[in-house]
């Protein structure tokens, strides 16, 4: 006899994450000027982290599960070493939308396209 106990309930299912897209990547508590433009309108703001496979950031509008976004974020020359600043245009999804103090939103965006544009 086994002294293992048992779960009346059964077995249990493995806990997937709920936002499979933005969880599976390092995340980099970066802060770096953020352009938005969404059907929220259009909106200048920063990073809070960013990751491989996406961003949040702070909003003042909802931004609804699932709505596409653009969004370019930019790179200072003086972190870079460059000449000039780079800009990484994104287009995206939003995953999750949190409410904060003082009527803002958390926005995390999945990064489904990006491409590097030099001033």
């Amino acid at each position: 006899m086994s002294n293992e106990s048992v779960d009346p309930a059964g077995p249990r299912k493995a806990e997937r994450p709920r936002y499979p897209e933005m969880q599976g990547a390092a995340r980099f508590p970066v802060k770096l000027p953020i352009h938005i433009n969404s059907d929220a309108g259009e909106k200048d703001a920063e990073t809070e982290n960013i990751s491989a496979n996406g961003v949040l950031f702070h909003h003042d509008a909802d931004m609804p599960i699932g709505s596409e976004v653009d969004f370019t974020i930019s790179l200072p020359r003086e972190i870079l070493g460059a000449e000039a600043e780079v800009n990484v245009e994104c287009h995206g999804r939003v995953v999750r939308s949190m409410a904060e103090e003082g009527g803002r939103r958390g926005v995390a965006v999945v990064i489904d396209a990006y491409r590097f544009k030099r001033r």
